[in-house]
């Protein structure tokens, strides 16, 4: 039996493209702070698709997943939404850690160092 494709599934390319193309100024900042592997050599990718779901950061060496949230996420519908997404995304064996965008402008070293506790895990 073929094995299914979780990560960056063809019908998601169009949407990850538009998400990378209009990123949230929080979203930028800390990417900022990602790329190129400023942390602790550690690779990131913005946007990548898991399942159906895409999210914002993702670690593969970590299986870490990062999320920003900004005020969208703070009504009921869309919480209740956020953590189904999280169950699936950590009975998938996902690590998922999520901000608010304020955290990213105000206290950027409290992500950094939520990766480095799970990288010395």
């Amino acid at each position: 039996m073929k094995k299914k494709r979780i990560h960056n599934r063809k019908y998601l390319v169009d949407f990850r493209k538009f998400l990378r193309n209009n990123v949230t100024s929080a979203e930028a900042t800390l990417w900022n702070s990602l790329k190129g592997k400023k942390v602790e050599g550690l690779k990131f990718r913005r946007q990548h698709s898991i399942e159906n779901y895409i999210v914002d950061f993702y670690c593969p060496e970590l299986k870490l997943i990062i999320e920003l949230d900004g005020e969208v996420h703070a009504n009921f519908g869309q919480e209740n939404y956020d953590n189904t997404r999280t169950e699936r995304l950590e009975d998938l064996g996902f690590i998922v850690i999520r901000f608010e965008n304020k955290v990213v402008f105000k206290n950027p070293e409290m992500i950094v160092n939520a990766i480095l506790d799970i990288k010395n895990q």
